[in-house]
């Protein structure tokens, strides 16, 4: 590690090929599986070393949209269902159980999410699977299956990919369990561009701006512990939605989400239209500040009750002077989540 930047000057790893994929992304690439040879204590397996419980193989894409998935369940310490498709959330919410969690996710966007991958941060119960044979999944991901929810589910389709892994060591069912000790490599994830690599420390929910109790109340009245606890989830779901990402939430749900869009105003459009007549009283998160006023309008003219942003634009007066105008209320967190 070199002392000056605090990056390796040598980084290095060796990969093992698992399998070979039917193809991937599209039918004329060619795929292939490869798992890090060793992992250092303290780092996540992750999706790769998943054990597959029963189904046929598993595709490119699968395993895009089954790391997506994970990385999504498991930013919350109470059970919480991510569904998946194209590496977007079409639903995620919590819940006092599994089944609970997975029947609020499925409510956001049932249309999107037939055939989408589901992650789910504890044991998949029996009433679970009964909800999932409801529709349909290419694959769901858990730390654990319950025998009766393996049973049910293959009963419905003998080519259900699932997928046994186990939690990552860090994030928030990490820390409820006392257990975020990381590995250097662990701090790091790395993505391919031509002729290299590019390097960053994960992206977590465990900056200062990411506890309500450091956000900035900017416009409106102070939420009260409903309005809190949802504004609280949505800024942590967002994280998981492409960028922009704008996310409408309810109940520990989500019921609206805007993602991939090239500007903030088509996101807040696109999770609008998605939420319906659920956008009223709801509140939303964006991963980024509003450039200008008119994204946040179209959320306030929806009936958004609270939203929280980063802030940080040049613009930010203008924002605010809208949230007040329309008797919004107005966090800023100071920390931003892109994902790209």
């Amino acid at each position: 590690m070199a002392a000056e930047t605090g990056w390796p000057s040598l980084v290095a790893q060796v990969w093992s090929r698992s399998d070979v994929l039917r193809y991937g992304e599209n039918p004329h690439q060619r795929g292939a599986l490869y798992e890090a040879r060793s992992t250092a204590p303290g780092s996540d397996p992750g999706i790769a070393h998943a054990e597959v419980l029963h189904g046929k193989a598993m595709s490119y894409n699968n395993y895009v949209d089954a790391d997506s998935a994970r990385r999504a369940a498991y930013d919350f310490a109470q059970p919480c269902v991510a569904i998946i498709k194209h590496s977007n959330p079409c639903g995620i919410a919590v819940g006092a159980n599994i089944a609970a969690a997975h029947a609020k996710a499925l409510a956001c966007d049932p249309l999107s999410a037939y055939g989408g991958v589901v992650a789910a941060n504890s044991a998949v119960t029996d009433a679970m699977a009964e909800q999932i044979t409801d529709g349909f999944a290419e694959v769901v991901i858990a730390p654990d299956f319950d025998p009766a929810a393996v049973a049910i589910l293959t009963r419905k389709w003998k080519n259900i990919r699932l997928l046994r892994c186990d939690p990552p060591p860090w994030g928030a069912v990490a820390a409820a369990g006392g257990t975020t000790d990381r590995s250097i490599a662990s701090d790091f994830e790395f993505r391919p561009v031509s002729g290299g690599l590019l390097a960053q420390t994960w992206d977590r929910v465990d900056q200062p701006g990411d506890d309500p109790a450091g956000w900035e109340l900017k416009a409106g009245t102070a939420a009260d512990a409903p309005a809190l606890a949802d504004l609280a989830f949505a800024w942590r779901a967002c994280r998981a939605v492409k960028s922009n990402a704008i996310l409408l939430a309810a109940g520990g749900a989500s019921v609206g989400v805007g993602m991939g869009q090239v500007n903030r105003v088509d996101s807040a459009r696109l999770a609008v239209a998605r939420a319906g007549n659920r956008a009223a009283g709801s509140v939303a998160a964006s991963d980024a500040f509003f450039p200008f006023p008119d994204g946040f309008e179209i959320l306030a003219e929806a009936g958004v009750r609270a939203v929280v942003e980063p802030g940080g634009s040049i613009r930010d007066d203008g924002v605010i002077a809208a949230a007040q105008a329309a008797g919004v209320t107005l966090y800023f967190t100071g920390v931003r989540h892109f994902y790209h």
